[in-house]
């Protein structure tokens, strides 16, 4: 199955980084997150990639032309250095088309432009390369096949702890809680989709608002929950959790080390 991937935001709440790449360039130990999130697809067996490109398209392409296997595989080093033979490879099996979809598009705009590279498709996934899980991918693939939505969206807990308030109209507060108490989940970015998704988008749109809603109101909008690992990389502090799992070696996202 085909893996649309959205990789051209600016990643503004990264400032630091983002003016020089990026946001899914942004390394988590030797590797940027949009590996990882690509590396997560490939344990599953689904390693032909779309990879919808937009702010720094060119850093992303220049990383994979100038990919190196030795930086994340243990090899062998002989003849002074002039003979790398690698014990382990990430991508030698992988396909990655890289579709430049615009530097100010929508995501919705993005799925419609890399339409033509899904011909022939009946089902496609589809992520942002800043998103990374240990949902059992296989899992919620095979019960959206068996579902006549749609799009099945990854349903989560948020990962900020913000206090949720109940107030009368007149400025009472009835209740306060943490969200992650209440019985409250998002939208966690991760899709499984048929192609009729295209029947539903029009030009220049989000995918999530209007196009969603007409799934919606046609019933053929899903959810799968999910309450285990997820997290978008979003802040500085969300960097810095994602790099002190991995310095940890305890990454759940990197389902592909379990095994």
């Amino acid at each position: 199955m085909k893996v649309v991937l959205f990789c051209g935001g600016r990643g503004l709440r990264l400032r630091e980084h983002s003016e020089l790449i990026p946001k899914p360039m942004v390394r988590i130990g030797y590797r940027p997150i949009l590996w990882h999130v690509m590396r997560y697809y490939a344990h599953f067996g689904h390693r032909e990639f779309i990879l919808c490109l937009g702010y720094r398209g060119d850093a992303i392409k220049d990383y994979f032309l100038h990919y190196d296997e030795a930086l994340s595989n243990d090899f062998v080093l002989s003849d002074g250095g002039r003979t790398v033979d690698l014990l382990g490879s990430d991508i030698s099996d992988w396909r990655i088309t890289f579709a430049d979809t615009g530097l100010e598009s929508s995501i919705g705009e993005r799925l419609r432009r890399v339409r033509h590279h899904l011909e022939g498709e009946d089902m496609f996934l589809a992520n942002y390369g800043d998103t990374l899980t240990d949902a059992p991918l296989d899992r919620i693939v095979a019960d959206a096949a068996v579902r006549g939505h749609v799009v099945t969206a990854m349903s989560v807990r948020p990962q900020y702890s913000f206090h949720l308030v109940e107030a009368e109209t007149d400025g009472h507060v009835r209740h306060i809680r943490d969200a992650r108490d209440a019985d409250l989940r998002i939208n966690g970015g991760s899709y499984v989709m048929r192609t009729e998704v295209f029947d539903a988008l029009e030009p220049g749109e989000d995918l999530v608002d209007r196009p969603f809603e007409r799934l919606l109101a046609a019933d053929r909008l899903g959810a799968y929950e999910y309450d285990g690992f997820w997290m978008s990389l979003d802040t500085l502090k969300d960097l810095q959790t994602l790099e002190d799992h991995e310095e940890r070696g305890a990454a759940p996202w990197a389902v592909w080390r379990h095994g």
